[in-house]
């Protein structure tokens, strides 16, 4: 046996510490970035980004297209004429289309011409569709696009261009210059947008493919580098490298047959004295963008929208992530703008600024900024809306209307979800759930991640571990909790699995570029993906979900589609290959980042017709989904994917939230705690009291993880954590109005500074703080390690605030210190506001339905404040019948009188739904009204007069004890009103004087 000696032991003794110490410790991880092509490896990218560095650095540069002004034409709205390219010795003909919707929003649009792509034989035998993608309005595009009756070209253009004037009261004006083509949008007479003001409008016409000898190499010569060979870019508006990337395309050991050859399309989009834009989800980077042509503190890489599963993704970076929406706001001091870049394909979008200062670096100070942008598209149309505000929801609400509002979820969606990969059998589900319960902390909705299937099979359950599901689920319904099971759309190939074998007897899945079913990796093993771009296939999805075929799911089931990218394993970028063929032979690469809508898109529709009795009278759909594009909020909510317990990871999520709120899909959230990695017991505190503010607020980890449900972190972590969530659970009604705000008129459900007050350019790079909704709340969660005392708050105007939990004053603009101590979340309430709550305590939000409100009045500066309640039964589409509540509470300091008053649709109250929830409403009750900062005036009184309309003799005015508390230090004074008696749903006046 061999014998240590005491320093042996030692040593033994410090690398099992060693060991002990690593196990604890967060592991590092990262990118792997040779799974992802930067621009430089991605040949249309790379050509577009050569071409606009020819065109820059070339004075006599001019643009080779010019639109014909014997085509052009203005018929009821819509201008039509031909852009002609020159290419060598032809001039190329690019059908052209200017819409003008009574909106306000414009479009343009260039095509290709059907006759002469007709005439190009693909290559590989191919049976790829012969011409540009032209359905992503199909999917994306939902209203907004009545062409405009008032729209007409005026007077005194100047020569060489069209110039028409349109939108409200005709103040804005598309100037389009014929040569070369280019389009000025302006507003009063400004111009807001250029469109090919930089000369970078690049159609990459359809070809045949010539192939070229090989020039003998003469002794001696020198041989050219990659790339170098730039040689067209004059002429035909594509630059060569060698053709090497125009036909054919390798990257990690995939080749992408490329049948059409290049067919990119590309256009600078420049924003004249903007310095601010924001958009372009999703990335990990800052609320406004960064330049991307390299510098200090700025990229070198465009940013990417591919959606892609990317592993252990970084900060701070234009990488792509899971999901795209090519939508762009400028900002400047009260003027909003946008473009949607309606574009499927793999886009990369570069940005840069120039300043007409003396001072290049002054950025607009003493003069004036223009953010440039250059659009890139692999494939398909030019396709842009230009929305030109002049406010941030008048350009925000327009998108929405385009594209459509985002879904008004069920109540029990936007409380507290509890999750991890994976909860491992059924009796571990039900153990979670009363642990919740044993401890007194409030959670909605449980999740299961693939695990509970057998064998990685959905629509099963694993016969050892999941054996009654339904029970499960039942324990689970008794405090109206729900059940999220996860469904990817990669079908495992397996005998004898009825969903694969009915997939392939109905030819129902992506083929290869042979046409044959697409096989690749993931979860499963061999799987296939269903095609749900094919309207059997998406019949068919929607069939599987139905009770009887999903055996074991129930009313309290719902759908997380997850992988949705898609996500192939052994995929290029980890992805299909582009030249898969869909439903109608379009191919994968012109469609790509439509995939996860058309997903989610079935399970939606699946979710409403279940069975007979809901298709008659449906539940308001849940989905959760990783992958998205323009349009899919409509169906669902997004989570920012696989994140880490890392403090910058909980620094980048509100920002990156921010960025989804206003791109149209506020139904965000974060995986509360990180996804990778075990948290510190304070990283996992303050993640909690961030998430609170989450509109998707759901705790979420790896398999490898430790357990971290809240009742396990111990005191006092778990007691921080359950207030954290009792906050969200109290303020749930607040929240909710917030959600209908967005489903009505689009508005960001978390807002950031500049969508607020666009007049304070001071604030228009602020990420780290928002609003929620029309509240008046700011936030600003701690998110850095060790802040333990103050968190620096910034006012952006002279309004007063107060603290939430202890009502401090404190007064803009500029920086205040709030506290911010483990335990206090710095939250703000602006003066001006009311904000409705629900203050008891419950297990579930389901729990809440008839417990009564709490109004907290915020005076401001004037002494006035105004909110509104939106309530409806939280599960159905009832309220589209009118069976809703929607309320305006309004205080006046000339009148000392807060009144309640209905902002329900003119019509709509006297439907048989709306009658029986307002009657099963009447006994909900406002049980308090606080007053903060109330009036010195009020010290002494005792008594509030209230009266209410529609409560018969009972409704004359009746007195109710009031209470008036002075402030002290630097606290506002405070007043309460316990029990007014008074109806949530009906009309009332609380005077105070």
């Amino acid at each position: 046996m061999l014998q240590l000696n005491a320093s042996s032991s030692r040593w033994s003794a410090f690398l099992l510490l060693c060991l002990v110490l690593c196990s604890l410790l967060t592991p590092v991880v990262t990118v792997k970035h040779e799974n992802f092509k930067t621009c430089d490896q991605s040949g249309f990218c790379k050509r577009n980004r050569a071409y606009a560095d020819t065109a820059l650095s070339t004075s006599s540069w001019s643009s080779p297209y010019t639109l014909e002004a014997s085509s052009v034409r203005l018929d009821k709205g819509l201008l039509t004429g031909i852009v002609t390219k020159k290419a060598g010795d032809e001039n190329l003909r690019l059908p052209l289309t200017v819409s003008f919707y009574e909106s306000g929003t414009a479009r343009v649009t260039i095509d290709e011409e059907k006759r002469r792509k007709g005439e190009i034989e693909l290559r590989h035998n191919s049976k790829a569709r012969k011409e540009r993608y032209n359905e992503a309005e199909q999917w994306a595009i939902v209203g907004g696009t009545v062409l405009s009756k008032g729209a007409a070209t005026t007077q005194g253009a100047e020569k060489g261009t069209t110039r028409v004037a349109y939108g409200p009261a005709s103040a804005f004006q598309a100037v389009i210059k014929h040569s070369p083509f280019g389009v000025d949008f302006k507003r009063n007479g400004e111009t807001q947008i250029k469109l090919n003001g930089e000369g970078l409008l690049n159609v990459e016409h359809w070809r045949p493919k010539i192939d070229k000898p090989v020039p003998e190499k003469k002794e001696g010569e020198e041989e050219k580098r990659e790339g170098e060979d730039v040689t067209e870019a004059e002429t035909s508006g594509v630059t060569v490298d060698d053709e090497g990337t125009w036909w054919e395309e390798s990257f990690g050991g995939n080749t992408d047959s490329k049948p059409r050859g290049p067919e990119a399309v590309a256009l600078d989009i420049s924003f004249p004295g903007y310095q601010h834009v924001y958009g372009l989800a999703e990335h990990t980077g800052p609320l406004s963008l960064k330049e991307t042509r390299g510098g200090d503190g700025k990229y070198t890489e465009p940013y990417r929208m591919y959606n892609s599963d990317v592993f252990e993704y970084e900060m701070d970076s234009p990488m792509t992530l899971y999901g795209s929406i090519p939508f762009m706001q400028a900002q400047k001091k009260n003027s909003t703008v946008g473009v949607l870049w309606l574009n499927a394909a793999e886009t990369w979008v570069d940005i840069t600024r120039s300043s007409s200062s003396a001072n290049p670096l002054s950025f607009g100070i003493g003069g004036t900024t223009t953010t440039n942008t250059h659009w890139i598209s692999e494939s398909g149309l030019l396709d842009i809306f230009v929305m030109l505000g002049p406010k941030p929801q008048d350009v925000i609400g327009a998108y929405s209307e385009l594209t459509g509002y985002t879904q008004l979820p069920q109540q029990f969606a936007i409380a507290y979800h509890q999750c991890r990969w994976n909860y491992v059998t059924d009796e571990d589900v039900k153990d979670v759930d009363r642990k919740f319960d044993k401890n007194k902390i409030p959670y909605d909705v449980i999740w299961l991640d693939i695990e509970y299937t057998e064998g990685k099979k959905y629509f099963t359950w694993d016969p050892m571990t999941f054996a009654d599901p339904l029970g499960m689920q039942k324990q689970l319904d008794e405090h109206e909790r729900k059940l999220v099971a996860i469904i990817d759309p990669h079908i495992k190939n397996e005998g004898n699995y009825y969903v694969v074998d009915e997939l392939k007897s109905k030819d129902l899945a992506v083929h290869n570029k042979d046409d044959n079913i697409y096989e690749g990796w993931c979860w499963p093993g061999s799987s296939y993906w269903i095609d749900c771009f094919n309207p059997a296939a998406r019949t068919w999805w929607q069939f599987l979900f139905r009770y009887d075929r999903f055996a074991g799911s129930a009313t309290n089931t719902f759908i997380w589609n997850d992988m949705n990218e898609p996500s192939v394993f052994n995929g290029p970028e980890t992805t299909m290959p582009k030249d898969n063929l869909h439903h109608a032979r379009w191919e994968h690469r012109d469609l790509h980042n439509l995939n996860g809508l058309t997903l989610i898109n079935a399970t939606y529709t699946a979710l409403l017709a279940r069975s007979p009795a809901e298709a008659s009278h449906p539940i308001r759909p849940f989905v959760l989904t990783r992958s998205f594009f323009a349009g899919s909020q409509r169906l669902g909510a997004v989570w920012t994917g696989d994140n880490q317990a890392a403090w910058p990871h909980l620094e980048a999520s509100i920002p990156m939230l921010l960025s989804m709120g206003i791109s149209g899909f506020p139904f965000a959230g974060a995986d509360v705690g990180g996804f990778f990695g075990n948290p510190s017991k304070e990283l996992l505190t303050r993640w909690y009291q961030a998430g609170a503010f989450y509109p998707f607020f759901r705790g979420h980890a790896h398999i490898d993880t430790r357990r971290r449900e809240p009742y396990l972190a111990g005191e006092p972590y778990t007691g921080i954590i359950t207030q954290a969530l009792r906050l969200r659970y109290a303020l749930l009604p607040a929240w909710y109005t917030a959600f209908h705000e967005a489903h009505v008129r689009g508005e960001p459900i978390v807002r950031p500074n500049w969508y607020v007050h666009p007049e304070d350019e001071k604030g228009f790079g602020l990420d780290d703080q928002f609003y929620v909704g029309g509240t008046g709340l700011l936030a600003k969660p701690v998110v850095r390690e060790g802040q333990m005392e103050s968190q620096e708050v910034y006012l952006a105007d002279g309004e007063r605030y107060f603290g939430y939990f202890d009502f401090e004053g404190y007064e803009g603009p500029g920086m205040v210190k709030v506290s911010a101590g483990l335990e206090e979340i710095p939250l703000l309430m602006r003066g001006g506001h009311v904000i409705p709550r629900r203050d008891r305590p419950r297990r579930s939000s389901g729990l809440m339905r008839w417990d009564p409100f709490t109004l907290v009045v915020v005076l401001g500066k004037a002494g006035d404040a105004e909110g509104t309640l939106y309530l409806d039964d939280g599960e159905s589409f009832d309220y589209e019948e009118g069976a809703f509540i929607h309320r305006k509470f309004s205080y006046g300091a000339a009148t000392s009188v807060l009144i309640s008053e209905d902002l329900a649709a003119t019509g709509t109250g006297g439907s048989k739904k709306a009658k029986e929830y307002l009657k099963s409403m009447e006994k909900v009750r406002v049980e308090k009204v606080i007053v903060v900062n109330a009036p010195a005036a009020w010290n002494g009184r005792e008594e509030v007069e209230v009266s209410e309309e529609g409560a018969g003799k009972s409704g004359a005015a009746r007195k109710v004890v009031m209470e008036w508390f002075a402030g002290e230090g630097g606290k506002a004074a405070w007043a309460v009103v316990r029990d007014p008696g008074v109806a949530i749903g009906r009309g009332w006046r609380v005077a105070f004087a």
